[in-house]
């Protein structure tokens, strides 16, 4: 897998952290030695901002990095986060923090998400994607709108290939009711919901509105995973305004995998969910 900007800038970030918390520096103490925000240098170390070049050499000093091999691998990390990612040219039409989960998502192994009100993204009808933009946003141009359809389809080239994005998808039944297109743009759109569950890579589950469970409530939200085990999982949700909230905060990313795995253990099966998309198809 290339890593890419966003990736690169998390695990620069995590670097700086714990060489920062062994020095016993507080976060103040550091942002006034590089004459930036308290806020800047948190934003360093979470990944969601670049480390300059300066920035780097003051901190490494700071923390007694002497080492010619590490400073050259943190320079490195930090010259490659700069770069941005494709999802840069859409930034006039995407909602904050969309950049950053897109840059998460393209380089994830897996991800596990709940939806509520419409299909996951990622196996979303261009025609699909396009109603709900329209019902989502109406403020958009009709060219706003098919830059955003763009952005869906290049998303969905992560469950391409033959390392694809592991997906565990858990739907809400009103989804598949609700009519955000056309008869036959649902039509083809619950098809293709078919297929998608179909792949071994991708599991598909379906909440069903009556049933003999005790239900489980919950909003949309999606949990990402990497393969490499220092890479903490990250949970992603879609705040009121459309802008997307990205945590990895340990007790909150462990109370949202309950939450997930609750409504898993709900819903219906891998077969019984087809057998009910293909009614509603």
């Amino acid at each position: 897998m290339v890593v890419g900007p966003t990736f690169r800038r998390r695990r620069l970030g995590a670097v700086l952290r714990k060489l920062r918390e062994g020095s016993s520096f507080k976060l103040e103490e550091v942002a006034i030695h590089l004459g930036v925000a308290p806020s800047t240098l948190s934003r360093i170390e979470t990944g969601k901002a670049p480390t300059r070049s300066s920035y780097l050499a003051v901190m490494l000093e700071l923390y007694g990095v002497d080492d010619p091999v590490e400073r050259q691998l943190l320079a490195d990390l930090a010259r490659e986060g700069q770069r941005k990612g494709w999802w840069a040219h859409y930034d006039d039409v995407l909602p904050a923090g969309s950049g950053t989960y897109l840059g998460l998502e393209a380089e994830a192994s897996a991800l596990a998400t709940f939806q509520a009100q419409v299909l996951p993204g990622l196996l979303q009808t261009a025609d699909y994607a396009r109603a709900t933009i329209r019902a989502a946003r109406p403020d958009l141009t009709a060219e706003q709108a098919e830059r955003l359809v763009a952005v869906q389809r290049r998303r969905q080239e992560v469950l391409l290939g033959s390392d694809p994005l592991r997906l565990r998808a858990v739907i809400d039944e009103s989804v598949l009711l609700r009519s955000v297109g056309t008869r036959p743009v649902m039509k083809r759109q619950l098809e293709r919901l078919l297929a998608a569950a179909a792949e071994p890579s991708l599991t598909v589950q379906v909440l069903p509105l009556s049933g003999g469970k005790q239900p489980v409530l919950s909003g949309s939200f999606g949990i990402l995973s990497f393969a490499e085990p220092t890479d903490a999982d990250v949970v992603c949700a879609e705040g009121i305004s459309g802008d997307v909230l990205i945590t990895e905060r340990g007790s909150q990313v462990h109370a949202v995998r309950a939450r997930f795995d609750a409504l898993s253990s709900v819903a219906l099966s891998a077969d019984e969910s087809a057998a009910l998309i293909r009614d509603h198809a």
